[in-house]
C-alpha cells in the first residue's frame, strides 16, 4: 500500500520505492503492477474528462467538486482492483512462489539531519528521475514537431497516422487522434490532451484550452460521445507506463524482459477493458 501511495505522485517514484521489499519476487510484482496507480500526469486528463462529460457545468461548484471526487475515486478504486487482480495472476503463474512476511523493525530514534536528508533526496531521487525524463522528452518533442509540421498532400504526417489507426482505435471506443495522442504522450502523460487538440485543429504546435466548455465543444464536433470519454478515461488509467517509469524499471530490475512486461501488461488490459466496455454499450444500444 505504501508503494501504491507513492505511485499517486509519480509512478517512477513508486518503482524506486519498491526497493524496501526484500523478496525479489514480490518486488518485481509490485513494480509490474505499479502503473495501475494514476499519477499526477494522468489526474488532469481524468478530471477534465469527468468534468466535461459526466458532471456538466453548473453554478454549484461545491456540488460539482463532490461529484467529480466520487467519479475519480471510482476510477482509482478500479485501478487498485486491477493491481490486486494482476498481482494475484502473476503470483500464481510466471512469478509463482511462497509469500514472504513483512516485518518492520523500529530502529532507535535519532534526531534527523535535515541538510543531509534534503541533499540525498535531491541528488538520489529528484535529479535521478528528472534526468531520465529529459533524456526521452527532448527527442520526443522533436518527433512530435516533425510529425505535425511535415505535410504529405493536404495532411500532416500526424493526421495520416491517425487516419490509419482510426478503424483500429474505434473498436475500443477511441479514435485515431486519441490513440496517437497516447502514443506520442509516452514521454509525459501531461501532453496527451494538448496533442489531441493539435490533431483535431491540424495545428503545428501544442495548444491548450483554458476553458473546458470550448474544449468539450471541440471534442463533440469531432465525434466524441460519453462512451468516447469513458473509454479514454479507462485507457488513460490503464495503459503503458511513461518513458521515465520505463527507464526506471529498466534500472531497478536490470532486465529488458521485466521492462517489456511492465509495458505490455497494462497495455493489453487497457485495450481489453475498453473493448469490453465499448462492446457492451454498443450491444445494448447505450452509445
Amino acid at each position: 500500500m505504501f508503494i501504491t501511495c507513492m505511485g499517486f505522485g509519480c509512478n517512477a517514484a513508486g518503482v524506486v520505492g519498491c526497493r524496501i521489499i526484500d523478496s525479489p519476487r514480490e518486488r518485481i510484482i509490485a513494480i509490474l503492477t505499479n502503473n495501475f496507480t494514476p499519477c499526477n500526469g494522468r489526474f488532469p486528463t481524468l478530471i477534465a474528462l469527468i468534468t466535461m462529460f459526466f458532471i456538466g457545468f453548473s453554478s454549484n461548484s461545491v456540488l460539482n467538486s463532490f461529484i467529480c471526487a466520487i467519479y475519480l475515486s471510482g476510477l482509482i478504486i478500479l485501478g487498485l482492483l486491477m493491481t490486486f487482480l494482476t498481482s494475484k495472476i502473476l503470483s500464481t503463474t510466471i512469478l509463482k512462489g511462497l509469500p514472504s512476511f513483512f516485518t518492520l523493525e523500529l530502529p532507535p530514534y535519532r534526531k534527523p539531519q535535515f541538510g543531509k536528508v534534503i541533499i540525498r533526496s535531491v541528488f538520489d531521487r529528484t535529479l535521478f528521475v528528472l534526468g531520465r525524463a529529459i533524456l526521452v522528452a527532448a527527442p520526443a518533442g522533436v518527433v512530435i514537431w516533425l510529425l505535425s509540421n511535415i505535410f504529405v498532400g493536404d495532411l500532416s504526417i500526424l493526421n495520416h497516422i491517425s487516419n490509419f489507426l482510426d478503424p483500429f482505435a474505434r473498436i475500443f471506443g477511441l479514435d485515431g487522434i486519441i490513440l496517437v495522442a497516447f502514443i506520442l504522450g509516452f514521454p509525459a502523460n501531461e501532453i496527451v490532451i494538448p496533442i489531441m487538440i493539435m490533431g483535431y485543429l491540424c495545428r503545428g504546435s501544442l495548444v491548450e484550452y483554458e476553458n473546458l466548455t470550448e474544449l468539450k465543444t471541440l471534442f463533440l464536433s469531432n465525434g466524441w460521445t460519453w462512451l468516447t470519454a469513458l473509454c479514454t478515461s479507462l485507457f488513460c488509467l490503464m495503459h503503458w507506463p511513461c518513458s521515465t517509469t520505463c527507464l526506471t524499471i529498466k534500472k531497478e530490475c536490470s532486465s529488458v524482459k521485466w521492462t517489456l512486461l511492465s509495458f505490455a501488461i497494462p497495455t493489453v488490459l487497457g485495450f481489453l477493458v475498453c473493448f469490453i466496455v465499448a462492446s457492451f454499450c454498443r450491444f445494448f444500444g447505450l452509445a
